[in-house]
């Protein structure tokens, strides 16, 4: 599994990218978690706001930082 966590650097972004982390070591689901800061990668999902979520190529969150919790749920049906 892939996760890509889209954005330039602010803090939402980076609290985002410590989420998603601790939801996968939660959920015991083997997954690579990649920050995206260049701006050309992230328009290529055409995402109107950060930070994004992106699981296996799908954009599964915009424009908010999803709680730990969230990101598990979300992992369970990836």
């Amino acid at each position: 599994m892939k996760i890509e966590i889209l954005g330039t650097g602010c803090a939402k972004c980076k609290a985002l990218e410590i989420n998603a982390k601790e939801a996968v070591a939660k959920s015991a689901k083997f997954a690579q978690v990649i920050k995206v800061e260049d701006i050309n990668e992230i328009l290529k999902y055409d995402v109107l706001s950060m930070p994004a979520l992106v699981v296996n190529g799908t954009v599964l969150s915009s424009g908010k930082v999803l709680s730990v919790d969230e990101i598990v749920n979300l992992l369970k049906n990836a």
